[in-house]
């Protein structure tokens, strides 16, 4: 048997979806061929993480699931325990993040996982496999930002703004562009309460998220950033766009404020800004490579200064305060006791 979460999709009385979450043991069956497609790989797992999308499917939230029946997690990291393709052999330590995983087809918070070697990459040599999963999509996400903010924006140009930054996306944000040389300003709602952590990982400057966040201003406002990284979405990214320079690069990788944008073309056609959407479910292996051996440039001791590791019978409870942003950096399921 295998132990992890599992989900199901049934409607309530008054005919309303709604999705049950167990933590039990987890038949054999689940994890052969035929169950939510075909796989290659069978992966011993070792740790997952918790995501914005994996609190609100344990949460119980509608809309993330594509499966009747699914084991929840978007982030794997472990061991190869059977393989029925050449690019990889049992042993080897291998990392995947998205590609359906917790939405369309099982993911980590199992301890076994079937996958397909379309999108599966090797964990870099001198990454361990907790620290793979401290990165997780988020930091996966972030590096992914990081490789289109640095095409167009070099250190000196000025400011760069990381919105969100308390989270996991913003927490490596900040330490990877700190650690490149950019001056990087950390907007937040949590200023008193991370103030000394955000500085810890990099950040020259806190500002109170409500200065973007609470209402639309003007399609052009004075010029403060010369990129930025927007994990919040909604009125934040539509200000974040209005304030940002002549040519600067701006990119989308989050929505915890909202999916609307209340903005203009203004900022597009008057000043060159380039509006970059980042997509860390679907990229190539050659992508996800790059960006994989580039976070190896991540401080070790700042990645464990923003994690914490859990049991994976705790990450039930974990889920509403991510949702609630009251987690902060990373949050590591150790999927197997022994990991």
């Amino acid at each position: 048997m295998v132990r992890g979460y599992l989900t199901t999709k049934s409607t309530d009385d008054a005919g309303k979806p709604r999705i049950d979450v167990a933590f039990d043991e987890l038949g054999d069956e689940l994890f052969g061929d035929g169950h939510l497609g075909r796989g290659q790989v069978l992966i011993d797992v070792a740790y997952s993480s918790l995501n914005y999308k994996d609190a609100l499917l344990l949460a119980g939230k509608p809309g993330v699931s594509r499966a009747d029946v699914l084991v929840p997690g978007i982030d794997v990291v472990g061991v190869v325990r059977e393989s029925r393709t050449q690019n990889f052999v049992p042993g080897d330590r291998v990392v995947l993040n998205g590609a359906g995983l917790g939405e369309t087809r099982h993911g980590g918070l199992a301890e076994l996982c079937l996958v397909d070697d379309e999108s599966l990459i090797h964990l870099p040599e001198a990454m361990s496999l907790v620290d793979g999963a401290a990165i997780g999509t988020a930091g996966y996400t972030a590096m992914l930002s990081v490789l289109a903010l640095e095409k167009q924006v070099e250190p000196g140009d000025g400011d760069v703004l990381v919105t969100g930054a308390a989270g996991g996306v913003g927490s490596v944000a900040i330490a990877l562009l700190a650690g490149l040389g950019y001056r990087v300003v950390a907007s937040t709602g949590r200023g008193g309460q991370e103030g000394d952590y955000l500085r810890r990982l990099g950040a020259s400057e806190i500002i109170d998220r409500h200065e973007l966040s609470d209402a639309p201003g003007k399609p052009l406002q004075s010029e403060r950033w010369a990129g930025a990284i927007d994990a919040v979405g909604s009125t934040t990214l539509a200000n974040v766009l209005a304030q940002t320079r002549r040519e600067g690069l701006v990119t989308s990788c989050g929505l915890a404020q909202g999916t609307d944008l209340p903005t203009t073309v203004m900022p597009f056609i008057l000043r060159g800004v380039t509006l970059r959407g980042i997509n860390s479910v679907v990229q190539t292996v050659e992508v996800r490579a790059e960006a994989w051996n580039r976070l190896l440039e991540l401080d070790s001791e700042l990645l464990e200064s923003m994690t914490e590791v859990i049991a994976l019978e705790e990450a039930l409870e974990y889920a509403q305060p991510i949702l609630n942003g009251k987690v902060r950096g990373r949050t590591v399921v150790r999927v197997r006791g022994d990991a």
